[in-house]
Protein backbone atom coordinates (compact mmCIF):
# COMPACT_ATOMS: atom_id res chain seq x y z
CA UNK A 1 0.00 0.00 0.00
CA UNK A 2 1.29 3.44 -0.91
CA UNK A 3 1.72 5.58 2.25
CA UNK A 4 -0.90 8.28 2.54
CA UNK A 5 0.10 11.93 2.45
CA UNK A 6 -0.43 13.87 5.68
CA UNK A 7 -1.24 17.56 5.97
CA UNK A 8 -1.69 20.13 8.75
CA UNK A 9 -5.17 21.67 8.90
CA UNK A 10 -5.30 23.26 12.35
CA UNK A 11 -2.96 24.96 14.82
CA UNK A 12 -3.19 26.15 18.42
CA UNK A 13 -0.56 27.83 20.59
CA UNK A 14 -0.25 28.83 24.22
CA UNK A 15 3.21 30.33 24.75
CA UNK A 16 5.20 32.79 26.88
CA UNK A 17 4.96 35.36 24.06
CA UNK A 18 1.32 34.88 23.14
CA UNK A 19 -1.68 32.91 24.39
CA UNK A 20 -3.20 32.34 20.95
CA UNK A 21 -1.83 31.31 17.56
CA UNK A 22 -1.99 34.82 16.15
CA UNK A 23 -0.46 36.39 19.26
CA UNK A 24 2.35 33.83 19.22
CA UNK A 25 3.16 34.58 15.58
CA UNK A 26 3.06 38.32 16.21
CA UNK A 27 5.41 37.85 19.18
CA UNK A 28 7.84 35.87 17.04
CA UNK A 29 7.93 38.38 14.21
CA UNK A 30 8.39 41.31 16.58
CA UNK A 31 11.28 39.61 18.40
CA UNK A 32 9.54 39.61 21.77
CA UNK A 33 11.29 38.01 24.74
CA UNK A 34 9.07 36.02 27.08
CA UNK A 35 11.60 36.00 29.92
CA UNK A 36 10.84 37.82 33.17
CA UNK A 37 11.20 37.35 36.95
CA UNK A 38 9.33 34.29 38.25
CA UNK A 39 5.91 35.06 39.71
CA UNK A 40 4.64 31.55 40.54
CA UNK A 41 6.73 31.32 43.71
CA UNK A 42 9.41 33.28 45.54
CA UNK A 43 12.63 32.44 43.66
CA UNK A 44 14.97 34.35 46.00
CA UNK A 45 16.77 31.20 47.20
CA UNK A 46 17.44 29.91 43.67
CA UNK A 47 20.43 30.65 41.46
CA UNK A 48 18.04 31.37 38.57
CA UNK A 49 15.17 33.70 39.43
CA UNK A 50 13.47 34.14 36.04
CA UNK A 51 11.73 32.06 33.40
CA UNK A 52 9.41 32.31 30.40
CA UNK A 53 6.04 32.00 32.13
CA UNK A 54 2.67 32.37 30.41
CA UNK A 55 1.34 35.92 30.69
CA UNK A 56 -2.22 36.57 31.83
CA UNK A 57 -3.30 32.94 31.75
CA UNK A 58 -6.20 32.24 34.13
CA UNK A 59 -7.40 28.63 34.10
CA UNK A 60 -10.83 29.79 35.29
CA UNK A 61 -11.28 31.41 31.87
CA UNK A 62 -11.34 27.88 30.43
CA UNK A 63 -12.34 25.46 33.21
CA UNK A 64 -14.64 25.38 36.21
CA UNK A 65 -13.12 25.19 39.69
CA UNK A 66 -13.57 21.44 39.98
CA UNK A 67 -11.69 20.86 36.73
CA UNK A 68 -8.87 23.18 37.78
CA UNK A 69 -8.38 21.10 40.94
CA UNK A 70 -8.27 17.89 38.88
CA UNK A 71 -5.89 19.02 36.12
CA UNK A 72 -2.18 19.81 36.46
CA UNK A 73 -1.16 22.92 34.53
CA UNK A 74 0.45 20.88 31.76
CA UNK A 75 -2.91 19.20 31.08
CA UNK A 76 -4.75 22.52 31.23
CA UNK A 77 -2.35 23.92 28.64
CA UNK A 78 -2.91 20.89 26.40
CA UNK A 79 -6.69 21.24 26.49
CA UNK A 80 -6.60 24.98 25.78
CA UNK A 81 -4.27 24.69 22.78
CA UNK A 82 -6.20 21.75 21.33
CA UNK A 83 -9.48 23.66 21.51
CA UNK A 84 -7.93 26.45 19.44
CA UNK A 85 -6.47 23.98 16.93
CA UNK A 86 -9.81 22.21 16.44
CA UNK A 87 -11.59 25.51 15.89
CA UNK A 88 -8.84 26.58 13.49
CA UNK A 89 -9.34 23.34 11.51
CA UNK A 90 -13.10 23.99 11.20
CA UNK A 91 -13.87 20.36 11.92
CA UNK A 92 -17.50 19.32 12.21
CA UNK A 93 -17.06 17.14 15.28
CA UNK A 94 -20.55 15.65 14.99
CA UNK A 95 -19.87 14.45 11.45
CA UNK A 96 -16.52 12.78 12.20
CA UNK A 97 -15.98 9.04 12.49
CA UNK A 98 -14.45 9.37 15.95
CA UNK A 99 -13.08 5.82 15.81
CA UNK A 100 -10.75 7.23 13.13
CA UNK A 101 -9.59 10.27 15.16
CA UNK A 102 -6.65 9.81 17.55
CA UNK A 103 -4.57 11.83 19.98
CA UNK A 104 -0.80 11.45 20.26
CA UNK A 105 0.69 13.96 22.69
CA UNK A 106 4.16 14.72 24.00
CA UNK A 107 5.29 15.73 27.50
CA UNK A 108 8.80 15.41 28.79
CA UNK A 109 7.89 15.53 32.48
CA UNK A 110 4.12 15.78 32.90
CA UNK A 111 2.64 16.88 36.22
CA UNK A 112 5.80 18.08 37.95
CA UNK A 113 3.99 20.72 40.01
CA UNK A 114 1.48 18.14 41.22
CA UNK A 115 4.24 15.75 42.24
CA UNK A 116 6.19 18.52 43.97
CA UNK A 117 3.22 19.83 45.94
CA UNK A 118 1.96 16.42 47.02
CA UNK A 119 5.38 15.43 48.36
CA UNK A 120 5.79 18.76 50.15
CA UNK A 121 2.37 18.39 51.77
CA UNK A 122 3.11 14.80 52.77
CA UNK A 123 6.41 15.82 54.37
CA UNK A 124 4.68 18.62 56.29
CA UNK A 125 1.94 16.35 57.69
CA UNK A 126 3.78 13.41 59.23
CA UNK A 127 1.19 12.95 61.98
CA UNK A 128 -1.64 12.45 59.50
CA UNK A 129 -0.11 11.78 56.07
CA UNK A 130 -2.60 12.11 53.24
CA UNK A 131 -2.49 12.24 49.47
CA UNK A 132 -4.94 13.87 47.10
CA UNK A 133 -7.00 11.22 45.26
CA UNK A 134 -6.14 13.02 42.01
CA UNK A 135 -2.39 12.86 42.69
CA UNK A 136 -1.61 10.03 40.25
CA UNK A 137 -3.99 10.94 37.40
CA UNK A 138 -2.88 14.59 37.60
CA UNK A 139 0.80 13.65 37.44
CA UNK A 140 1.07 11.03 34.69
CA UNK A 141 2.20 12.33 31.30
CA UNK A 142 -0.41 10.35 29.37
CA UNK A 143 -3.33 12.05 31.11
CA UNK A 144 -3.18 14.92 28.59
CA UNK A 145 -4.10 12.82 25.52
CA UNK A 146 -6.53 10.91 27.71
CA UNK A 147 -8.36 14.09 28.74
CA UNK A 148 -8.42 15.33 25.15
CA UNK A 149 -10.02 12.10 23.96
CA UNK A 150 -12.55 12.15 26.80
CA UNK A 151 -13.57 15.75 26.08
CA UNK A 152 -14.16 15.21 22.37
CA UNK A 153 -14.92 11.50 22.19
CA UNK A 154 -11.95 10.64 19.98
CA UNK A 155 -11.56 6.86 20.08
CA UNK A 156 -8.61 6.34 17.74
CA UNK A 157 -4.97 5.70 18.74
CA UNK A 158 -4.26 7.47 22.02
CA UNK A 159 -0.98 7.70 23.91
CA UNK A 160 1.82 9.96 25.13
CA UNK A 161 5.40 10.11 23.93
CA UNK A 162 8.15 10.87 26.45
CA UNK A 163 11.63 11.65 25.14
CA UNK A 164 12.55 14.74 27.14
CA UNK A 165 12.81 17.79 24.89
CA UNK A 166 12.10 15.72 21.77
CA UNK A 167 8.75 14.48 23.14
CA UNK A 168 6.32 16.46 20.99
CA UNK A 169 8.42 15.94 17.86
CA UNK A 170 8.22 12.21 18.55
CA UNK A 171 4.46 12.62 18.95
CA UNK A 172 4.20 14.34 15.56
CA UNK A 173 6.28 11.65 13.86
CA UNK A 174 4.11 8.91 15.36
CA UNK A 175 1.00 10.81 14.25
CA UNK A 176 2.42 11.12 10.74
CA UNK A 177 3.11 7.41 10.51
CA UNK A 178 -0.21 6.28 12.02
CA UNK A 179 -2.07 8.27 9.37
CA UNK A 180 0.33 7.20 6.61
CA UNK A 181 -0.34 3.56 7.43
CA UNK A 182 -4.11 3.96 7.58
CA UNK A 183 -4.72 3.58 11.33
CA UNK A 184 -6.45 6.97 11.53
CA UNK A 185 -7.74 9.78 9.31
CA UNK A 186 -7.04 12.58 11.81
CA UNK A 187 -4.68 12.76 14.77
CA UNK A 188 -4.49 15.63 17.23
CA UNK A 189 -0.84 15.98 18.16
CA UNK A 190 1.57 18.34 19.86
CA UNK A 191 2.85 18.75 23.38
CA UNK A 192 2.61 20.64 26.64
CA UNK A 193 4.81 21.32 29.65
CA UNK A 194 4.53 23.21 32.93
CA UNK A 195 7.88 22.86 34.68
CA UNK A 196 8.30 26.42 35.99
CA UNK A 197 8.15 25.18 39.57
CA UNK A 198 10.49 25.03 42.54
CA UNK A 199 11.45 21.49 41.55
CA UNK A 200 11.96 22.43 37.92
CA UNK A 201 14.12 25.49 38.57
CA UNK A 202 16.00 23.77 41.39
CA UNK A 203 16.60 20.59 39.43
CA UNK A 204 17.91 22.31 36.32
CA UNK A 205 20.01 24.66 38.48
CA UNK A 206 21.61 21.64 40.12
CA UNK A 207 22.65 20.48 36.63
CA UNK A 208 24.06 23.94 35.80
CA UNK A 209 21.75 23.94 32.77
CA UNK A 210 19.95 27.27 33.26
CA UNK A 211 21.10 30.80 32.57
CA UNK A 212 21.78 32.82 35.71
CA UNK A 213 21.49 36.23 34.06
CA UNK A 214 19.14 37.51 36.77
CA UNK A 215 20.05 41.14 36.15
CA UNK A 216 18.79 41.02 32.54
CA UNK A 217 16.35 38.14 31.99
CA UNK A 218 15.07 39.34 28.62
CA UNK A 219 18.48 38.84 26.99
CA UNK A 220 19.35 35.63 28.86
CA UNK A 221 18.31 33.25 26.07
CA UNK A 222 20.99 34.10 23.52
CA UNK A 223 21.64 31.16 21.17
CA UNK A 224 24.99 31.21 19.34
CA UNK A 225 26.26 34.16 21.40
CA UNK A 226 29.72 33.81 22.91
CA UNK A 227 28.42 34.75 26.36
CA UNK A 228 25.46 32.34 26.51
CA UNK A 229 25.32 30.60 29.87
CA UNK A 230 22.42 28.15 29.64
CA UNK A 231 18.80 27.90 28.60
CA UNK A 232 15.77 29.75 29.97
CA UNK A 233 12.95 27.54 31.18
CA UNK A 234 9.63 28.06 29.42
CA UNK A 235 6.13 26.59 29.56
CA UNK A 236 3.04 26.23 27.42
CA UNK A 237 1.63 24.07 24.64
CA UNK A 238 1.35 23.66 20.91
CA UNK A 239 -1.36 21.66 19.15
CA UNK A 240 -1.60 20.54 15.53
CA UNK A 241 -4.34 18.78 13.59
CA UNK A 242 -2.78 16.19 11.26
CA UNK A 243 -5.07 14.81 8.61
CA UNK A 244 -4.76 12.56 5.60
CA UNK A 245 -4.63 14.60 2.42
CA UNK A 246 -7.63 12.77 0.99
CA UNK A 247 -9.73 13.40 4.10
CA UNK A 248 -8.78 17.08 4.15
CA UNK A 249 -9.59 17.55 0.46
CA UNK A 250 -12.90 15.73 0.82
CA UNK A 251 -14.09 18.28 3.39
CA UNK A 252 -12.49 21.21 1.53
CA UNK A 253 -10.22 22.02 4.48
CA UNK A 254 -7.70 24.84 4.50
CA UNK A 255 -4.24 23.25 4.47
CA UNK A 256 -1.28 24.97 6.09
CA UNK A 257 1.43 22.60 4.85
CA UNK A 258 2.28 18.97 4.31
CA UNK A 259 4.27 17.11 6.93
CA UNK A 260 6.47 15.21 4.53
CA UNK A 261 9.01 13.54 6.77
CA UNK A 262 10.26 12.72 10.22
CA UNK A 263 13.66 11.52 11.40
CA UNK A 264 14.80 9.83 14.60
CA UNK A 265 18.19 8.93 16.04
CA UNK A 266 20.09 8.52 19.31
CA UNK A 267 23.41 9.98 20.36
CA UNK A 268 24.19 6.90 22.48
CA UNK A 269 26.75 9.06 24.23
CA UNK A 270 25.83 10.89 27.48
CA UNK A 271 22.87 11.55 29.79
CA UNK A 272 22.74 15.28 29.16
CA UNK A 273 25.57 16.41 26.86
CA UNK A 274 25.31 16.27 23.05
CA UNK A 275 27.70 14.09 21.09
CA UNK A 276 30.74 16.36 20.49
CA UNK A 277 30.88 15.38 16.81
CA UNK A 278 27.14 15.86 16.40
CA UNK A 279 26.74 12.29 15.15
CA UNK A 280 23.13 11.90 16.31
CA UNK A 281 22.14 15.35 15.03
CA UNK A 282 23.66 14.56 11.63
CA UNK A 283 21.85 11.25 11.37
CA UNK A 284 18.47 12.62 12.43
CA UNK A 285 18.49 15.31 9.72
CA UNK A 286 19.68 12.82 7.10
CA UNK A 287 16.98 10.37 8.16
CA UNK A 288 14.33 13.08 7.97
CA UNK A 289 15.34 14.15 4.46
CA UNK A 290 15.39 10.52 3.34
CA UNK A 291 11.94 9.92 4.78
CA UNK A 292 10.63 12.96 2.89
CA UNK A 293 12.46 11.93 -0.30
CA UNK A 294 14.05 15.38 -0.53
CA UNK A 295 17.57 16.69 -1.10
CA UNK A 296 19.48 19.06 1.15
CA UNK A 297 19.20 21.75 -1.54
CA UNK A 298 15.39 21.59 -1.27
CA UNK A 299 15.46 23.01 2.25
CA UNK A 300 15.00 26.74 2.81
CA UNK A 301 14.85 27.15 6.59
CA UNK A 302 15.80 25.32 9.79
CA UNK A 303 14.45 26.08 13.25
CA UNK A 304 17.33 24.76 15.32
CA UNK A 305 17.08 23.16 18.74
CA UNK A 306 19.31 26.13 19.63
CA UNK A 307 18.94 26.13 23.41
CA UNK A 308 21.60 28.74 24.24
CA UNK A 309 23.84 26.20 25.97
CA UNK A 310 27.63 26.35 25.52
CA UNK A 311 28.00 22.85 24.05
CA UNK A 312 24.68 22.33 22.28
CA UNK A 313 24.73 25.32 19.95
CA UNK A 314 28.20 24.45 18.64
CA UNK A 315 27.43 20.76 18.10
CA UNK A 316 24.19 21.47 16.24
CA UNK A 317 25.69 24.22 14.06
CA UNK A 318 28.54 21.91 13.05
CA UNK A 319 26.08 19.09 12.35
CA UNK A 320 24.12 21.31 9.96
CA UNK A 321 27.35 22.16 8.13
CA UNK A 322 28.14 18.43 7.85
CA UNK A 323 24.72 17.65 6.37
CA UNK A 324 24.05 20.69 4.18
CA UNK A 325 27.63 21.64 3.30
CA UNK A 326 27.75 24.73 1.04
CA UNK A 327 23.96 24.94 0.96
CA UNK A 328 24.12 25.85 4.65
CA UNK A 329 24.98 29.41 3.66
CA UNK A 330 21.80 29.71 1.57
CA UNK A 331 19.53 28.73 4.46
CA UNK A 332 17.67 30.90 6.92
CA UNK A 333 18.42 29.35 10.30
CA UNK A 334 16.94 30.51 13.59
CA UNK A 335 16.23 29.60 17.18
CA UNK A 336 12.81 30.69 18.41
CA UNK A 337 13.90 29.62 21.91
CA UNK A 338 15.64 33.00 22.06
CA UNK A 339 12.10 34.37 22.50
CA UNK A 340 9.98 31.60 24.05
CA UNK A 341 12.62 29.99 26.21
CA UNK A 342 12.82 26.21 26.26
CA UNK A 343 9.42 24.55 26.56
CA UNK A 344 11.00 21.12 27.10
CA UNK A 345 8.52 18.47 25.92
CA UNK A 346 6.38 21.12 24.21
CA UNK A 347 9.31 22.67 22.32
CA UNK A 348 8.95 20.54 19.20
CA UNK A 349 5.28 21.44 18.80
CA UNK A 350 5.56 25.21 19.25
CA UNK A 351 8.65 25.32 17.03
CA UNK A 352 7.00 23.20 14.33
CA UNK A 353 4.14 25.70 14.36
CA UNK A 354 6.68 28.50 13.81
CA UNK A 355 8.11 26.58 10.83
CA UNK A 356 4.65 26.01 9.36
CA UNK A 357 3.77 29.68 9.70
CA UNK A 358 7.07 30.58 8.04
CA UNK A 359 5.91 28.58 5.04
CA UNK A 360 2.45 30.17 5.08
CA UNK A 361 3.60 33.78 5.49
CA UNK A 362 7.01 33.68 3.75
CA UNK A 363 8.67 35.08 6.86
CA UNK A 364 11.39 33.64 9.08
CA UNK A 365 11.29 34.79 12.73
CA UNK A 366 14.52 36.12 14.19
CA UNK A 367 17.07 34.84 16.65
CA UNK A 368 17.22 37.65 19.20
CA UNK A 369 19.78 38.69 21.83
CA UNK A 370 22.91 38.01 19.79
CA UNK A 371 25.67 40.43 20.79
CA UNK A 372 29.07 38.74 20.53
CA UNK A 373 30.16 36.23 17.91
CA UNK A 374 31.39 32.83 19.08
CA UNK A 375 34.63 31.92 17.32
CA UNK A 376 33.56 28.26 17.43
CA UNK A 377 30.50 28.92 15.22
CA UNK A 378 30.83 29.66 11.51
CA UNK A 379 30.14 33.39 11.06
CA UNK A 380 28.88 32.88 7.49
CA UNK A 381 25.76 31.03 8.67
CA UNK A 382 22.62 33.17 8.47
CA UNK A 383 21.06 32.77 11.92
CA UNK A 384 18.41 35.44 11.12
CA UNK A 385 19.75 37.63 13.89
CA UNK A 386 17.72 40.47 15.41
CA UNK A 387 14.90 40.88 12.86
CA UNK A 388 12.51 38.63 10.96
CA UNK A 389 13.46 38.15 7.33
CA UNK A 390 11.15 37.98 4.33
CA UNK A 391 11.76 34.81 2.35
CA UNK A 392 9.76 32.29 0.39
CA UNK A 393 9.93 29.09 2.41
CA UNK A 394 8.92 25.95 0.54
CA UNK A 395 10.58 23.44 2.87
CA UNK A 396 11.35 23.88 6.57
CA UNK A 397 13.05 21.59 9.08
CA UNK A 398 12.65 21.70 12.85
CA UNK A 399 15.15 20.00 15.19
CA UNK A 400 14.64 18.83 18.77
CA UNK A 401 17.14 16.99 20.96
CA UNK A 402 16.42 15.58 24.42
CA UNK A 403 18.35 14.52 27.51
CA UNK A 404 19.27 10.88 27.09
CA UNK A 405 20.44 11.52 23.53
CA UNK A 406 16.99 11.46 21.89
CA UNK A 407 16.93 13.28 18.54
CA UNK A 408 13.86 14.05 16.42
CA UNK A 409 13.49 16.14 13.27
CA UNK A 410 10.32 17.01 11.37
CA UNK A 411 9.99 18.41 7.86
CA UNK A 412 7.15 20.51 6.47
CA UNK A 413 6.67 21.64 2.90
CA UNK A 414 4.38 23.95 1.00
CA UNK A 415 1.50 22.20 -0.68
CA UNK A 416 0.22 23.20 -4.11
Amino acid sequence: MEPRRVVVTGLGALTPIGNTLSAYWEGLLSGTSGAAPITYFDPALFKTQFACELKGFDPLDYFDRKEVRKYDRFAQYALVSVEEALQDAHLDLDALDKDRVGVIWGAGIGGLETFQNEVLEFAASEENPRFNPFFIPKMIADIAPGLISIKYGFRGPNFATVSACASSSNAMIDALNYIRLGYADIIITGGSEAAVTKAGIGGFNAMHALSKRNDDPKTASRPFDKDRDGFVLGEGAGALVFESYEHAKARDATIYAEIAGGGLSADAYHMTAPHPDGHGAIKVMENCLRDANLKTTDVDAINMHGTSTPLGDIAESNAILQVFKEHTYKLNINSTKSMTGHLLGAAGAVEAIASILSIKHSMVPPTINHQTADENIDPKINFTFHKAQKREVNVALSNTFGFGGHNACVLFKKIY
